[in-house]
C-alpha cells in the first residue's frame, strides 16, 4: 500500500509538476496532523481512511477529489472550536488553487470537507464514501473501538468528565438517531450493526 506522502504527491502531480510546492503542501499537512494534542485526529486516521476507500475505490467518480478532501478534512483541528470543519475547508481551498485545480473541484473538495460536520446523507455520492471512511471506526470490533474512545477523551482532555459525558452522549445518540449511520450500501453492510453494538455500550459505559 502506498504511505500517504506518496498518495499525496501523486495526487498532485496530476495537476503542477512544481516538486517544490508539492513538498511544501505535504510537510504542511504532515507537520498539522502530528500537533501535539492530536490522539486520534491524526495521519493514522488518514491512512485507515485511505485503506477503506481503496476498497470502493471502483465507485468513486473522482477518487482524485476524495483523495484531497480526507488530506484536508481534520487539517484544522482544536477541540474547543466549533468552526474546524469551516476552517479546514478554507486552509484545503487556499492550497489547492496553488495546484491549479479546476474551480469546480476545489469547491466540490471544500463541501465534502464541510460535509464531514454533519455527517447528513448527501446527493452527491463521492461525499457519502467520505463521510463512511471517515466514521468507520465506528464499527470496527470492541477492542478497536474502545481504544479510539480513549483517543478521543484525550483530545477533550480540558473538558472535565461532568462536561464531556453528557456532550459525548449527546454525539452518541445523534448517530442512533440516524436512519443509516453509514449512507452507502458497501459500508452499512459492513460496519452498521457493530456501529450500533458499540455506540449502545459505550452510553452504558458513560
Amino acid at each position: 500500500m502506498m504511505n500517504l506522502k506518496e498518495r499525496f504527491l501523486q495526487n498532485c502531480f496530476q495537476f503542477t509538476q512544481d516538486r517544490n510546492l508539492i513538498e511544501n503542501l505535504w510537510s504542511e499537512i504532515e507537520k498539522k496532523y502530528s500537533e501535539k494534542g492530536r490522539h486520534y485526529h491524526n495521519l493514522e486516521h488518514l491512512e485507515n481512511m485511505f485503506t477503506e476507500l481503496d476498497f470502493v475505490k471502483d465507485k468513486i467518480s473522482s477518487f482524485s477529489n476524495v483523495s484531497f478532501s480526507v488530506f484536508y478534512h481534520d487539517v484544522i483541528y482544536d477541540s474547543t472550536s466549533k468552526s474546524n470543519e469551516e476552517k479546514s475547508a478554507e486552509f484545503g481551498k487556499l492550497r489547492l488553487q496553488k495546484l491549479n485545480l479546476d474551480q469546480d473541484s476545489v469547491e466540490q473538495i471544500s463541501d465534502q470537507i464541510i460535509a464531514t460536520k454533519s455527517h447528513r446523507n448527501s446527493e452527491d455520492n463521492d461525499t457519502n464514501y467520505l463521510l463512511d471512511a471517515d466514521l468507520s471506526i465506528l464499527g470496527k470490533d470492541w477492542k478497536t473501538y474502545l481504544d479510539y474512545t480513549k483517543k478521543i477523551r484525550k483530545e477533550y482532555s480540558i473538558y472535565p468528565d461532568l462536561l464531556y459525558k453528557p456532550g459525548r452522549k449527546k454525539v452518541l445518540k445523534h448517530f442512533l438517531e440516524l436512519e443509516d449511520i453509514f449512507k452507502t450500501e458497501d459500508f452499512r453492510e459492513k460496519y452498521e450493526v457493530q456501529a450500533r453494538e458499540n455506540i449502545q455500550l459505550e452510553i452504558d459505559h458513560l
